[in-house]
């Protein structure tokens, strides 16, 4: 038998991280898109194209000048604050040194 049930033992798990990250990852995006989503069909004067990355923060300046019902702008601001929470965990799980390969063989950009 040899090293061959090593290797195979050894490639399973590399691919079991692999795709274990791959998931986390597409998780994340998938919630930034669903966030752009629900703030653009809580507002839709603001213009918010989903597929694009769109600055939270230019966000909030057109909600401070738009004349939107105070509720309104509270649930956005909320959904905002998830937007920025989500964005910095992407990119800090990016950063971290296994994730960031699985990141690079992935085609996984920062947001």
């Amino acid at each position: 038998m040899g090293f061959i049930p090593l290797f195979i033992m050894l490639g399973g798990g590399v691919l079991l991280f692999y795709l274990t990250v791959k998931n986390a990852l597409q998780r994340k995006l998938n919630r930034q898109k669903e966030l752009l989503f629900n703030l653009n069909s809580l507002n839709p004067a603001l213009g918010i194209v989903v597929g694009e990355s769109t600055d939270p923060d230019r966000v909030i300046q057109q909600l401070k000048q738009g004349d939107a019902p105070k509720g309104t702008t509270e649930k956005a601001l909320k959904i905002i604050r998830e937007l920025k929470v989500n964005r910095i965990q992407y990119n800090e799980l990016l950063k971290k040194a296994p994730y960031h390969f699985v990141g690079k063989v992935a085609g996984f950009q920062p947001i």
